[in-house]
């Protein structure tokens, strides 16, 4: 999806919530849309200071936050990484399948998995706050390149 589409989107979400898309929020967004699989905070802090020079681990970890909070990405758990979410103005679950090959991370949408997931938890009285899952493995286009 186009980013400028996705930024109007995302400003749309914040302005609904009453939450400020400032400018350092926008810009760390915009990286994480230009790419396709997870990418680190450091990776992402290097990338910003392009053209934000002072920028510092905090900076770009209050941005992560915030887009988290407002359900614009996900972490990727196992590899502390973080992914653009193209379905944020959208309620759903997500699973992840993560390529341990090239990195390349597919977001699944499985509603069946999720209510299995809840259910579960909800029969051993668990109260779930925050979810993550992912699955490991080898993309379709790695395993064609054996």
């Amino acid at each position: 999806m186009h980013t400028e589409s996705l930024v109007s989107r995302a400003r749309t979400v914040c302005q609904n919530n009453g939450a400020r898309f400032t400018s350092i929020r926008e810009k760390v967004f915009r990286l994480l849309a230009k790419i396709d699989g997870g990418i680190g905070a450091y990776e992402l802090l290097e990338q910003l200071k392009q053209t934000e020079p002072a920028a510092k681990p905090a900076t770009v970890y209050r941005a992560l936050e915030f887009l988290t909070e407002q359900g614009f990405i996900h972490k990727i758990e196992s590899s502390n990484a973080f992914l653009l979410c193209h379905h944020f103005d959208e309620h759903h679950p997500a699973q992840l399948l993560v390529c341990d090959k090239c990195g390349n991370v597919h977001e699944l949408h499985s509603d069946v998995l999720q209510q299995e997931f809840d259910q579960q938890a909800q029969a051993l009285g668990f109260t779930i706050s925050h979810q993550t899952i992912e699955a490991h493995g080898i993309c379709n286009k790695c395993s064609s390149e054996e």
